[in-house]
């Protein structure tokens, strides 16, 4: 058991790409014995409360500048400190930050999960393990139109312009470069049982689990 800092994980990669897979695979293997954190990235995008829908609508949800990353490492430092945070919680279908957050507490492993987790330098610097999911664009879309569509209330227009107009442009733009950042790079994200494998053996060690 970690009994200073936390270990934080890194786990980047393209829109559905199995990162929060990884990140529950992890969960599950540790939590018996281990304080596990997930904070997801997509949490701290901008609040937009202030902007009518028709603005929100046209934000570019796919650039880095879309994230408060100064909250987010402002957050990270206190629970590095031993200090409990007020995390917020985004609401996709009207796409600004929510009226709740969440009380996260100081925990033995931190992982933090989402598109941009390695392209900010001083976020990457905070992280002992960096990875890179690394899936197929057409099965990254596939499972991204399901999604949005079933449970972010998207319609399937909606969903298909945004990837075409905006997210594969800014995947191969801000996201598939940061692959160079990564200590491990996980091709087909959950569905890869042997990566998984050898990253939880990784933190095993490190944690004297």
């Amino acid at each position: 058991m970690n009994e200073s800092k936390p270990i934080i994980i890194g786990i980047a990669g393209g829109t559905a790409s199995g990162k929060t897979s990884i990140s529950r695979h992890i969960k599950e293997r540790f939590s018996d014995q281990t304080s596990i954190l997930i904070i997801r990235q997509d949490d701290y995008y901008k609040d937009q409360s202030d902007k009518p829908m028709e603005e929100r609508i046209k934000t570019n949800y796919d650039h880095p500048f879309a994230f408060d990353n100064d909250l987010l490492l402002s957050h990270l430092k206190q629970l590095e400190n031993g200090q409990s945070i007020e995390k917020p919680t985004y609401d996709y279908v009207h796409h600004t930050r929510s009226n709740v957050t969440e009380t996260c507490f100081p925990c033995d492993v931190l992982i933090l999960e989402g598109l941009f987790v390695l392209e900010n330098e001083e976020l990457r610097n905070m992280l002992d393990i960096k990875v890179f999911v690394d899936t197929a664009a057409d099965v990254r879309f596939i499972r991204r139109l399901l999604r949005d569509v079933k449970e972010r209330g998207r319609s399937m227009d909606s969903v298909i312009n945004q990837y075409i107009n905006t997210v594969r442009v800014m995947h191969e733009s801000f996201i598939e470069p940061t692959k160079r950042y990564a200590d491990i790079i996980i091709p087909e994200g959950g569905e890869n049982k042997v990566a998984i494998d050898l990253l939880t053996t990784k933190i095993g060690s490190i944690i004297n689990y």
